[in-house]
């Protein structure tokens, strides 16, 4: 499967996005999707749709609170999920990774 991405490993169109193209993007990444890494997602594709911006950390915690639920949305509980990673960043940076969306801002 070849992707367009930017040269920060990102999507450049996030209507390319799939399950398929997540499990491949979150494995580059040494992360293994599971339910709550789909919840997480979910939220924050639905988040960009309708805002055009991808979250970053504290925005993103917030979001996840109110979106999916307390038990996510707590920074710890998100870099549980999405560690940070020395080439791509933070978890912020890895959640938009993931979901097929541009590097947040304040990310780079």
């Amino acid at each position: 499967m070849a992707l367009k991405v930017d040269c920060y490993g990102h999507l450049t169109d996030a209507e390319a996005w799939s399950a398929e193209v997540a499990r491949a993007l979150a494995c580059q990444v040494a992360i293994n999707l599971g339910a709550d890494h789909w919840r997480v997602l979910a939220a924050v594709r639905d988040f960009h749709r309708d805002t055009g911006v991808a979250p970053s950390m504290r925005p993103l915690v917030k979001l996840v609170r109110e979106r999916v639920g307390p038990e996510l949305g707590s920074s710890i509980a998100l870099m549980r999920l999405f560690p940070p990673d020395k080439m791509r960043g933070g978890s912020a940076r890895l959640v938009a990774l993931i979901a097929g969306l541009p590097v947040p801002e304040n990310c780079l």
